[in-house]
């Protein structure tokens, strides 16, 4: 029986060979390619309002040592997915332009180099775990599982790493459903592991029975090994559909060289080093603003991390549509189609722009419900339903920093936002931050970081709106060249 081709590969068919899309159609295809994405978000953003509530309800402490630390996981986790991304981009060129031997080349050659990359920075990262809490200005109290929970987090690296490639090479195929699935069974994983490694063995109440249930009771220390044990197995199952399974990408069937060369290593570089630097000044900023928070004690550090996972609830549409606009950018500029890619922009900062702004209402509203399931300390939910009410103005500047950013992404434009996030984090937030925070404590803190999104906003507009951030595709330069397999 012959296969049935999807709506999806049709019109991203329609791309490749320079046919024209509709407005309805460029509408339809951005609704399918992110509605698995945004559909992974829903699901890792309520497991981790589970994750975190089982760690919430040891205490205010155990939630504070891993909020100390969670900003130094973020950037590790930024540059695996930069490195990722650097190779995943000119896939999603070589596809949309008919090149899939290429395409295959280079995913030979990025397995190899992102491999290498993150076991040195697990190295790194397991070497400073000790003295990380201490620099980063926690109370004596928290050090110690700080530095173990980051430590377990460090040892799976290489594991997260090749999920993220996995992730991103199976997106700029055009296949968005698998790797969102995934996602979601790694979320489900988590919980399930957490559950068995966080707390001890209890007997609970199922169906009015009272039943005996095994537990590590390892507490924080659980809740890193836990979410490592999940991103193991899926990993090696995005691989296998990524390796094996993929129609355009499958490599097992055909001979070739996995040895990295100068010039993929150099558009890959063109990418991910300015990505590189917008990590440090992202995440940097992230521990710096750690630095700000810590001396206001574990209160305001626990509602600041938990207020963080609960607005998290507003970005999902906004990651999709990012998710989204990274794939049908990239595959329309490969094609040499500059006006589709336009289009496919505006498709989707529109989509993005409208959920999170209704999410942010319902934010706004909601605020104290949704932290009241994240923590049991009532000063903890008080603080951070406050925080959480203003940033619901911020989040229309969020959504199109998001989505504006996937699309520059998708055309290989990293250098100059990178220099943007540079003067919109570390110039607004962290200096308005250091002004506000000393004087209104976390509130301080939350109104800069409102203020910053909303500049980012402004200034990510203003990029894509111009013409010369879609002068980076591969079509544009000179071919790269690889030697015969």
């Amino acid at each position: 029986m012959a296969s049935t081709i999807s709506t999806k590969d049709i019109l991203l068919g329609r791309i490749r060979s320079g046919e024209e899309l509709s407005l309805s159609e460029r509408v339809k295809l951005t609704l399918t390619l992110s509605a698995p994405a945004i559909l992974a978000q829903v699901a890792s953003t309520l497991l981790q309002f589970i994750d975190a509530s089982m760690v919430g309800s040891l205490g205010a402490e155990p939630s504070a040592s891993i909020g100390l630390v969670s900003t130094s996981t973020w950037l590790c986790g930024g540059f695996c997915i930069a490195l990722a991304q650097g190779f995943s981009v000119q896939v999603a060129h070589r596809i949309g332009g008919g090149d899939i031997r290429g395409a295959r080349q280079v995913l030979r050659q990025g397995l190899v180099v992102v491999t290498a990359f993150s076991l040195l920075l697990s190295l790194i990262a397991i070497a400073i775990s000790g003295p990380l809490p201490a620099w980063l200005g926690g109370e004596e109290a928290i050090r110690a599982e700080g530095s173990a929970y980051f430590r377990i987090y460090a040892m799976f690296l290489p594991m997260m790493q090749l999920g993220f490639f996995g992730v991103t090479m199976l997106q700029c195929s055009g296949e968005m459903k698998l790797p969102s699935m995934l996602n979601i069974a790694m979320c489900a994983l988590d919980v399930v592991f957490n559950f068995l490694l966080i707390f001890p063995t209890r007997e609970i109440n199922l169906f009015g029975a009272a039943v005996t249930m095994p537990g590590a009771g390892m507490g924080v220390r659980g809740a890193a090994l836990g979410t490592g044990l999940a991103e193991t197995v899926t990993a090696c199952l995005m691989l296998y559909f990524l390796l094996v399974r993929n129609k355009d990408l499958a490599i097992v069937s055909e001979k070739g060289s996995f040895r990295p060369r100068r010039d993929c290593i150099k558009w890959a570089w063109g990418i991910t080093g300015p990505m590189w630097l917008q990590n440090l000044v992202m995440r940097g900023a992230y521990v710096m603003s750690t630095l700000i928070v810590a001396p206001l004690g574990a209160v305001a550090i626990a509602a600041n991390s938990f207020a963080i996972i609960a607005e998290s609830f507003v970005y999902m549409p906004g990651y999709g549509m990012g998710d989204a606009a990274t794939t049908l950018v990239g595959q329309s500029l490969g094609a040499g189609r500059k006006d589709l890619a336009r289009g496919f922009t505006r498709v989707t900062l529109s989509l993005g722009v409208g959920m999170m702004v209704a999410l942010a209402v319902v934010l706004y509203f909601a605020a104290g419900t949704i932290m009241s399931w994240l923590s049991v300390d009532p000063d903890v939910v008080a603080l951070g339903a406050r925080c959480l009410r203003l940033e619901a103005f911020a989040e229309a500047g969020y959504a199109a920093s998001i989505v504006a950013n996937g699309a520059c992404v998708g055309a290989g434009d990293t250098k100059m936002p990178a220099a943007m996030n540079l003067v919109s984090v570390w110039i607004v937030r962290i200096g308005l931050a250091l002004l506000l925070t000393p004087k209104l404590g976390l509130m301080g803190y939350w109104i800069a970081m409102c203020i910053e999104l909303n500049v980012r906003g402004a200034l990510y507009l203003l990029r894509v709106r111009g013409k010369r951030w879609m002068g980076h595709s591969l079509t544009d330069k000179e071919e790269i060249i690889y030697a015969n397999d």
